[in-house]
């Protein structure tokens, strides 16, 4: 190499060792039995101390304990992968139906993942590459960008010119996930911190597949590929180009786009953010009515600006989903009928998506309706409709959490429904950020019957 590689201080390696990712099956299982181990440890000790000074404290007081929160959000962190990845997607996707103690446990594993020493990085880049893989690199650092569930970015200058992006996934990920998925499952029955009587299972299954997928970066670099093409139309959006050479099923090699976090822009002018939360509201639209694939993941770390050539940068394409013809006509027309005031066709567009099932009262499936009149708010406005001045993403919280703690009415949602309502959630906080005022019904006109 002609340019030595950006490696960390030696204080900051020896931190990293010590976060190494327990890569084998048995050692994941042992690190969350003794995290439940632990967790209890923790709670009867603070449940003695509450009870001798005469207080009789609850679950939730004994759970939330600095102790106990720290021990938790640290051993899902450490383990990364699909342990990490539940914690994340119970608390984004069903936080309504879990307490709001465990709740924030898990939220803070959003941003709380730690990278790989520089000793198991170096192994992942020989076993991916082989031992003389520096070769192809004028410069490489080691020092990751970015550390997620899954795998960290990193990046790095090719001797023939590229300028590099390496998403490398950390070992034993893909092997772990349905022990994984399980053994956080089983932790979080035993806590009875879940209410009795709600069936998680289908929302673990489709964690598990999800998971699968998003640990396939054969299959993202593919997405990447296909997406690259729907988009080549508009000059308002850019991704990354994968390199085929230098990616494997552990390590994704792409373009390094710059730009600048999307959340900065909320100092911009108002035109600009207005202007940059309607790309990204019409590139929803088509890709729930045109393209039929959706990148579901709302992770603000996923969008960046490049204010020189007034771009969009998408990445990160792990969690894209195909959608069926039925579940997109299912939303045309749920869309279409809220904004036309017409309850009877929205009644039967949610249907068709699969939101009702059998046993459900009629009250309820109002309340179904009611909730997702409320959320289709912004496309019965005349104009701009003014994300900065709404309360819409509070009363859309508040609505689905007073139906979910109804007696036995909770369920889970289509998977397909839950990941696109995370996404539009996702672009209505955004949305709110910045301030943005988007003509919204304007946009989804062209998808009327």
């Amino acid at each position: 190499m002609t340019t030595t590689p950006q490696t960390p201080e030696p204080e900051n390696i020896i931190v990293q060792d010590t976060a190494s990712v327990p890569a084998g099956r048995i050692a994941r299982l042992a690190c969350l039995g003794s995290l439940a181990t632990g967790v209890a440890g923790g709670m009867l000790a603070e449940g003695a101390r509450q009870l001798a000074s005469g207080h009789r404290p609850s679950m939730g007081e004994l759970l939330m304990t600095p102790a106990n929160a720290k021990r938790v959000t640290e051993e899902l962190a450490r383990l990364r992968g699909a342990a990490m990845k539940v914690g994340q997607l119970l608390s984004m996707d069903a936080g309504d139906l879990l307490p709001a103690e465990l709740a924030e446990i898990l939220g803070r594993l959003r941003a709380d993942a730690k990278p790989m020493p520089m000793l198991q990085l170096a192994k992942v880049l020989d076993e991916n590459w082989g031992k003389y893989w520096k070769n192809k690199f004028q410069q490489f650092s080691f020092q990751p960008l970015a550390a997620a569930s899954i795998g960290q970015v990193h990046e790095a200058h090719t001797k023939d010119g590229r300028h590099v992006a390496l998403k490398i996934q950390y070992p034993g990920v893909r092997e772990s996930i349905g022990s994984d998925v399980d053994n956080v499952a089983t932790l979080l029955r035993i806590s009875s911190l879940i209410p009795k009587g709600i069936d998680y299972q289908p929302l673990l299954e489709e964690a598990k597949r999800q998971l699968h997928q998003e640990a396939d970066y054969m299959r993202e670099a593919e997405y990447m590929r296909q997406y690259q093409a729907l988009i080549a139309d508009s000059p308002h959006y850019t991704l990354p180009t994968v390199y085929e050479d230098l990616t494997t099923e552990n390590i994704l090699a792409m373009q390094f786009l710059g730009g600048v976090p999307i959340e900065t822009i909320s100092y911009a002018s108002q035109a600009e953010r207005d202007q940059v939360m309607t790309w990204l509201l019409n590139l929803l639209f088509r890709e729930i009515f045109e393209f039929r694939l959706i990148q579901t993941d709302p992770n603000f770390a996923n969008y960046r600006y490049d204010q020189q050539r007034q771009q969009l940068i998408l990445l990160d394409f792990g969690a894209t989903r195909e959608y069926p013809e039925k579940i997109a006509e299912g939303y045309r027309q749920l869309m279409q009928g809220a904004m036309e005031h017409d309850r009877a066709k929205m009644d039967a567009a949610a249907a068709q998506i699969g939101f009702f099932q059998e046993y459900i009262r009629p009250e309820q499936r109002e309340a179904v309706l009611d909730l997702f009149n409320q959320a289709c708010e912004p496309l019965r406005w005349q104009g701009a409709y003014d994300f900065g001045s709404s309360s819409l993403a509070g009363r859309i919280r508040d609505a689905g959490l007073e139906l979910s703690m109804e007696k036995d009415y909770w369920h889970t949602p289509p998977a397909d429904a839950l990941f696109l309502h995370r996404k539009l959630g996702g672009l209505y906080l955004l949305a709110a950020k910045l301030r943005a005022k988007v003509d919204v019904r304007s946009l989804f006109l062209p998808y009327l019957n």
